[in-house]
């Protein structure tokens, strides 16, 4: 009982530093200016689309970019992957009913060493012409009408030598299902404490991420840092894009999507049951590791002191009646749960289901050491009949 204590305390302290130290990770307040000056020119945007086997979603999501309320010229490249669902020819049946120009192409075939998601995407910034910005967006995300404008507005605010060279939100994800409502509120969280949004927006900070589903990027700032080339084998490609223009200087900005229906970016993949949410974490959680069994050693005992042992301790000194135990690890738990609750609000969650995080942390372990298991049997990073 004794050491315990001491790891409880541990944990508690942990949780101090990590509430006031992680650059406030936990607040949901990182979103676009509300009033943003109009542009003195708007900038001609090129849309591009990687889509491999997305037809089902594409009467969901493609609509909205379609329907973009943009005062520049702008236009849609949908790069079909060699898809065998029919997405191409559903693409070009919604761009008959009207809106922006639609390009619908296919890459030549996947070569060595690119993820088909950046050969789609090389493919689709190279038809993109001279097209000043590039919003790489994904096939399941639906744009509101403005999204694009206020984007690009964001982007153009200020002086040349102050505006941003990439903008990116976090969609905001489904949460229909109880498995989406347990795992994705944390999900994002989770990101957010890996990459603090307010560490990630500061020019001079080393912190540096993304959001692929929406990515505003300017042509000269991803040419300066060495292109779709630049990151071509990288699993989770939204940070390391956001990596590579950081590191040649250029100002990054993300944040969370808007809420308002002109302005909402939201994905509506459908994730029924635990199996697809687990292998969408799974997928990239032991290539965040840099492929480490250091590092997997490190987060799984982390986590286990971080998530797990508050509420084992409260558990223990509520049965021992062992008033210090009890306290320690209520006032983690609690520290733990007040930091997850601006998420939760934000998916629009009730406040008591705050308290099931250290539950779903305990799942997001578990999706981790899979994610090792499964790139050791040479099954790691599998997406729609690819494994890399």
């Amino acid at each position: 009982m004794t050491v315990l204590l001491w790891v409880t305390g541990l944990s508690l302290l942990c949780w101090l530093w990590l509430a006031l130290g992680q650059g406030f990770f936990w607040r949901t307040d990182q979103r676009l200016p509300p009033h943003r000056p109009e542009p003195a020119r708007w900038p001609e945007v090129a849309v591009v689309v990687p889509a491999r086997d997305e037809a089902e979603v594409l009467p969901l999501s493609l609509p909205g970019l379609l329907a973009q309320k943009y005062p520049g010229r702008a236009r849609v490249i949908l790069v079909d992957d060699h898809s065998s669902d029919g997405t191409a020819e559903v693409a070009r049946r919604l761009a008959a009913e009207g809106g922006l120009p639609l390009t619908v192409t296919s890459p030549p075939p996947l070569p060595a060493g690119w993820t088909g998601k950046l050969w789609a995407v090389r493919h689709g910034v190279e038809l993109a012409g001279q097209a000043e910005l590039l919003l790489l967006t994904d096939a399941d995300i639906a744009h509101g009408p403005q999204t694009l404008a206020a984007l690009v507005a964001a982007a153009e605010a200020g002086g040349p030598p102050d505006r941003l060279v990439l903008v990116s939100q976090m969609a905001r994800l489904r949460t229909e299902s109880a498995w989406e409502r347990l795992i994705v509120p944390a999900f994002v969280y989770f990101f957010a404490q890996l990459y603090p949004f307010r560490w990630s927006n500061r020019p001079a900070s080393r912190t540096a991420a993304a959001a692929g589903g929406c990515s505003l990027v300017r042509r000269s700032a991803l040419e300066r840092a060495g292109g779709v080339e630049a990151i071509r084998g990288a699993v989770i490609d939204d940070v390391s894009l956001a990596r590579a223009v950081k590191r040649t200087g250029g100002r990054t900005w993300l944040g969370l999507a808007e809420r308002s229906p002109e302005l909402a970016v939201t994905s509506v993949r459908p994730y029924q049951g635990l199996g697809p949410l687990w292998r969408m974490v799974s997928r990239s959680a032991y290539a965040q590791l840099r492929h480490s069994p250091a590092l997997l050693l490190g987060t799984v005992l982390g986590l286990a002191l971080v998530y797990l042992v508050p509420p084992l301790a409260v558990l223990a000194g509520a049965v021992t009646v062992g008033l210090p135990l009890l306290a320690l690890g209520a006032g983690a738990w609690a520290v733990m749960t007040l930091t997850y609750l601006p998420m939760v609000r934000y998916y629009d969650r009730p406040a008591p289901a705050a308290l099931l995080l250290p539950y779903t942390a305990l799942l997001y372990l578990a999706m981790t050491v899979d994610s090792a298991v499964q790139h050791y049997r040479g099954r790691g990073a599998a997406w729609k009949g690819r494994t890399y």
